[in-house]
This record gives structure tokens, sequence and C-alpha cells, in this order.
């Protein structure tokens, strides 16, 4: 009897404090909080996923005792002067290198990344991740000592995510323009670091934050930064004065973002945008933003790093990793109308590049194979004219040519000094040059015999000049 008596009082009981509940909450009266409608392309990989404040962001400017070097020449952005990663040297370069190594001429901590430097006026800029105060870094060095100029941050949470930062920044005489792993954009006046404006691509353009971060390096060209947000534009130009929209391109495929850099073409008269987007490639006119071409012959399923190599002729070579190999476009112009078609295709094992983008110099191509390590040389039409042998290995790290050398930098820190020519294979020093080192893959920059590199947590600058 015990127990059935307790089975009749409890639900007696249940519903008391059901209806006493109900009269609470009609009490209250609605709930009143902050609403965010949501926008597309907001939605972010799982790996990425942080608490970041919707507030808009808003930059401190830190300065220190540095001071520019008077050194004459410039890496302006990724790639270079002429973005072909090809340096013009201002002094004669060392085609022999001491046994006890090359003249370190400073050394600096970084954040963990592969971000590389641009050089401009004797100042060396560094996209950076503080981890400490959670907030990326635009900073400014001299490029004689290595010491700080300036330093503009802006609150963001990264997380560790094989790195933090991967860009670099493109500078002018007027702007400095940098591309955070979250997307955000600064421009700054590149001898004071006054902030011009901050933005966030994904708030303001709907775009999608990559996996690993972004690696898209931000292209400058006159008063104008050329972004590839993906989202609700493919490209946009902005006025590097304002910030403002100068105009936004079409995305009618919906591509979003990749790790991939626009790179600047001539063709039939036309000045345009290439970039690979997550779907194809396309040519964007550098006038209005209008697309003239695009196609979905080139994708690459997980990620896509290296950028398109702009050939004489309209020809474009694209590689990537992840057993993509590469590929040759051919742009042809028939009666004010450009089509793209594929010249050739190449397999992995001739080659592909998972992270960096192969050289084009004096009619070859250039670069490490991602199937087996090796530098590579190919002729226009794909033809493999030269391995570096299975003696002479490398891995994902940067290279570089100038004065027909060629500078290769393995995972782990040790630097090769080779011929960049058809005729073979002619390696001519190595040096460790970054001791202890490991995910030595940050781009190189090279200015006035200072070749600048970096591993996962510091950044060297090298004398390679000819004594």
């Amino acid at each position: 009897m015990k127990y059935l008596s307790t089975g009749i009082w409890i639900p007696g009981v249940l519903a008391f404090a059901g209806v006493v509940a109900l009269v609470l909450w009609a009490s209250t009266g609605p709930m009143v909080g902050h609403l965010e409608a949501r926008v597309p392309g907001l939605d972010r990989p799982k790996a990425i996923e942080d608490d970041a404040p919707a507030k808009p962001l808003v930059g401190v400017l830190t300065t220190f005792d540095g001071q520019p070097s008077d050194l004459p020449g410039a890496w302006p952005r990724f790639r270079g002067e002429r973005f072909d990663n090809i340096a013009i040297p201002s002094v004669p370069l060392a085609r022999q290198w001491p046994a006890g190594g090359l003249n370190k001429l400073w050394s600096i901590d970084v954040g963990e990344g592969y971000a590389g430097a641009a050089v401009s006026a004797g100042r060396a800029f560094v996209l950076d991740y503080d981890r400490a105060a959670s907030s990326d870094a635009l900073r400014c060095f001299s490029l004689a000592d290595g010491k700080e100029i300036w330093r503009f941050s802006y609150p963001v949470v990264v997380k560790r995510n094989h790195g933090m930062s991967r860009t670099v920044p493109a500078v002018t005489d007027k702007y400095v323009v940098a591309f955070g792993p979250k997307c955000h954009v600064s421009c700054v006046d590149p001898a004071t670091g006054k902030a011009y404006w901050l933005i966030d691509l994904v708030r303001q353009f709907g775009a999608k934050v990559p996996e690993w971060y972004a690696g898209q390096c931000p292209l400058v060209e006159g008063d104008r930064a050329i972004l590839a947000p993906g989202g609700e534009s493919l490209l946009v130009a902005l006025d590097c004065k304002t910030g403002d929209v100068v105009w936004k391109s079409p995305n009618p495929q919906g591509w979003t973002m990749t790790h991939s850099s626009i790179m600047p073409m001539e063709f039939a008269g036309k000045r345009m945008y290439v970039y690979c987007g997550k779907g194809g490639v396309a040519g964007v006119s550098a006038d209005d933003g209008a697309i003239l071409w695009d196609t979905t012959e080139w994708k690459i399923a997980i990620a896509t790093a290296p950028s398109p190599v702009i050939l004489p002729e309209g020809r474009i070579f694209l590689s990537g990793g992840y057993e993509s190999g590469a590929m040759m476009l051919q742009l042809r112009e028939d009666g004010g109308k450009i089509t793209v078609k594929k010249e050739f295709r190449l397999k992995p094992s001739a080659f592909g590049s998972e992270q960096q983008t192969p050289i084009w110099f004096d009619g070859h191509l250039y670069g490490v194979r991602k199937s087996d390590r090796q530098l590579i040389c190919l002729d226009p039409r794909g033809k493999i004219v030269w391995s570096s042998g299975s003696q002479h290995r490398f891995g994902s790290g940067p290279y570089l040519i100038a004065d027909g050398l060629i500078y290769v930098l393995d995972d782990f820190g040790k630097l090769t000094l080779a011929v960049a020519s058809p005729k073979g294979y002619e390696p001519l020093s190595t040096t460790q040059a970054i001791a202890d080192s490991h995910d030595s893959w940050g781009p190189m920059a090279l200015v006035g015999g200072r070749l600048i590199l970096r591993d996962l947590t510091r950044m060297i600058c090298l004398n390679v000049a000819e004594k």
C-alpha cells in the first residue's frame, strides 16, 4: 500500500510545479536580447571556430626606437616587384659561401606561422600574431638591424592550427596593406604605422575563412587594394585611403576563398586579375571587376595554395598538392571575347606543388616537386628537363631566383644555392641557414644582398652579397 500511495501523489506534485513554472514564465514578459541576422558566408570550419566579438575592431599603434635603413631596393609584395619571385640585385651576389656559413645580420622571434616579409624604403614589414595579447600585429622593422620601428595590432582570437599568420603584406610609398589569418585586412602608413582603415572580410563581404586560416597575400596597384573574399563577391577593389569599395565582381558560382593569391595579367589589351577560387579559375577585369573568363578545369578538393604563374602569350601555369599535379591553360581572344582551354595536364609524378608557387625564368619553369621533394626544371610544354636527383631533396620550403641563381630552403632550414639553367642541376653551395629549424616554409625576400628567411618561430636576415 505504501508504494501505491506514492504513485498517486507524485504526479500531483509534478503537475503543481508545472503550473507554478508556467505562471512565473508568463509574468516575466518577452525576453530581450541582442539578435543578429545570419550573414551568408559566415559559416566557418570547426577548426577555426572561436568566440570573436561582433563589435568593430579598433587597432592600436605602438612605436619603438628602431630606425629605417638607407639601403636601396625593394621586395614590396608576395613574389617581389614583378610578381615572378625573381630579384634584381643591386649588388653582386656570392656564388660560393664560406665554410663557416653566411653572415647573419639579425634575427627576431615571431609568432607561429609562415608569414614572409615585404621590404620597402629600408623597412621590413611582417604580419605576425601575438599569442600573449591575442592579436594580429603588423610589425615594421629596420632592414639594417632588425630593430622594431612600429607595430599596429588589433584583437582577434586565433588558435594554433598548423601555424597562424601566413601572408605577405603589400607596400607602396603611401600604403601597406596586410591580410590577417581570420580575413581582417588593414591599411596603414608605411612610415608611421598610422591606420587608414581596418575591415573584416567575413562581416563586410560574406567571406569564409579557409581551413588552416587565410594564406592570400593582398595586391595593391596604384591607390587600390585588390582582394578575393569569395562569398558575395569573388574579387573586390578598395580605395587604399578610405577603404571604400571601388568595384565588386560577381561570384555566380559561389566560389570561396583559397590560400592562393591574385596575380595580374595583360592579355589582348586588357588588364586582368587571375585568381584560383575554390571551384575554378577566373580572370577579372582590373577596370570594373567584370569576369572576363572562367573555367572549372582546375580545382583542388582540399586546399589550393600555389598562385597562378603567368607566362607569355596568354598562358597560365597552375600547380597543387593532394594528387592534383599541374595544368597549363591557354587564353584565346576572338571578336573581343576571351576563352580559356586546357593545353596540357601533368600527373603528380611529373610535377605538383603543395605550398610554393613555381618560377618562370628564361623560358623554363622551376619548382620543387611534391611527390619526391626534388627540384625540377620543366620546359614550356611540361616536359621534365632535369631533376635534382635523390641525393638533393628539399621539401615544402620556398625558393627564389636572382642573378641566374636559385636559392632553395628545405623544411629544416638548410639553404642551397644552385644555377638556374636548363643545362642541368648544378649546386654551388649549401649552408644550415637556420639552426635547429623546422617548418621553414615562409616566402623569402631578397633586397640589396640581404636575404630574409623564416621558420615556424624565427625570422633572420643573411648577407648573401659577394664580399
